[in-house]
């Protein structure tokens, strides 16, 4: 009978843990599980979104925050509330060589990462915590009623080649935020667990190099005896060194042994460790951005979140700077609501079925605004927006309404995932051609 924890290895690394053994040797997990008939694709069938495809940072919350108050967009009426403090004054943003106005806070983004950051004022159609779920799948705008991060790694899978096809939460922070693949719960993975588990003096992690030689060794006589020269060729220009395993073995638990809770900085320590272990094409984690805040006196929570949300997604980013991923991974938002922006004479805000603002951020696309910001009823919404220019506009062909479902086939273009796929996933709403780099 498994054990938990040879059941949670089973689970990361597959059977045999194949997924182990390709980050041991660097070789894909088609060579390993069937060496010759691998070879003999040599070169290797080419995915239609090889040069494209993404590791996913895909950050939710059935909170509703308010991260819609404070992003670009939200300066330009005066009827717009926002927090007094100095992190949320107003101030000059430049994203990709164009300028906007923002809170303070965001400028605590490199240049190079603002450059990546696409800020999109979406409608998610709903004022209700419990319907996070559905806005997952983008209000059944996906086939099937998908959660849109799981089809983002059912698509991603094949191209990146990793252990599994479904993705992984790391930081659910209830039931609503749970993820789904093909309909079935998936359980949820504390960042303390996992250390816990890599950890462990016995674990897989301390078994990096005689894995690979082993691996090797098996290889060796189909190698030897059996290949051409150009699939030679093809096998060592993928195979890792000893030397590179042993960094690979010491990064990886110099990062594991760094995580100190299921916060969000052990989140997005564990998501990047997954990332560099190939074991799911998307990880899930949860961002506060200032949370349910009804009752947020002068918005003091909305400006401490904020001010450390952006220091989390900058924290992500420079890890993945640090691990060679800044052109593999594109950290994404998506919540169940964003928040009043009318002043109406409460402390805090309200929910708001009209208006939540997503970030994209990865060398996919192009940084900048998508859409933007009209009055509806007593307070704002998002707009309609141009499919072809991303810009906001009263008469754009892509309505309010069916902007999140337009988000969701735009991140799938943006990914490589082809045309006819995408119009199946996503059959509503248009890919919109200016949001993409």
């Amino acid at each position: 009978m498994f054990s938990r924890r040879e059941a949670l290895l089973s689970t990361l690394f597959g059977g045999g843990l194949l997924g182990l053994r390709t980050l041991a040797t660097g070789l894909p997990a088609a060579l390993l599980l069937n060496p010759r008939k691998a070879l003999a694709q040599v070169p290797p069938a080419s995915c239609g979104a090889a040069d494209k495809a993404q590791y996913v940072v895909f950050a939710t919350s059935a909170s509703g925050d308010p991260i819609n108050a404070n992003v670009p967009g939200t300066y330009e009426d005066p009827g717009i509330a926002h927090s007094g403090a100095d992190a949320m004054k107003p101030s000059a943003l430049s994203i990709a060589g164009k300028s906007y106005t923002a809170a303070a806070a965001w400028k605590a983004l490199p240049q190079g990462v603002l450059d990546r950051t696409t800020f999109w004022h979406l409608m998610t159609n709903t004022p209700v915590h419990p319907k996070e779920t559905d806005v997952l799948t983008l209000m059944n705008a996906v086939a099937r009623g998908e959660m849109f991060p799981s089809l983002l790694a059912k698509r991603l899978a094949p191209c990146l080649g990793t252990v599994q096809a479904q993705p992984i939460s790391v930081g659910a922070a209830g039931p609503t935020e749970g993820l789904r693949f093909d309909g079935a719960a998936l359980p949820t993975l504390p960042p303390l667990s996992l250390k816990a588990t890599l950890l462990n003096p016995a674990g897989p992690l301390s078994t990096l190099l005689p894995l690979r030689d082993q691996t090797m060794n098996k290889l060796y006589d189909i190698y030897k005896n059996g290949a051409s020269p150009a699939q030679k060729a093809y096998v060592d220009s993928l195979v890792t060194s000893q030397a590179q395993v042993r960094a690979i073995h010491q990064d990886l638990l110099d990062a594991l042994s760094s995580i100190k809770s299921n916060d969000v900085t052990g989140q997005i320590t564990a998501a990047v460790a997954l990332i560099r272990m190939k074991v799911t094409p998307v990880v899930g984690i949860h961002i506060p951005f200032g949370g349910d805040n009804h009752n947020d006196a002068d918005l003091a929570r909305e400006t401490s979140e904020t001010v450390d949300g952006v220091a989390a997604i900058a924290s992500l980013m420079a890890q993945l700077g640090s691990a060679g991923l800044s052109d593999q991974v594109t950290f994404m938002s998506l919540n169940v609501f964003g928040r009043t922006l009318r002043s109406a004479g409460y402390v805090g805000r309200s929910h708001n079925p009209n208006h939540q603002v997503s970030l994209t951020i990865g060398k996919p696309f192009g940084g900048g605004v998508i859409g933007g910001l009209t009055p509806v009823g007593s307070d704002f919404g998002a707009t309609a927006i141009d499919a072809a220019t991303g810009k906001m506009s009263m008469t754009g062909d892509i309505k309010a309404v069916d902007t999140l479902a337009s988000f969701g086939k735009t991140a799938l273009k943006a990914f490589g995932v082809a045309d006819a796929q995408v119009a199946t996933d996503v059959p509503t709403g248009k890919v919109i051609a200016g949001a993409i780099a």
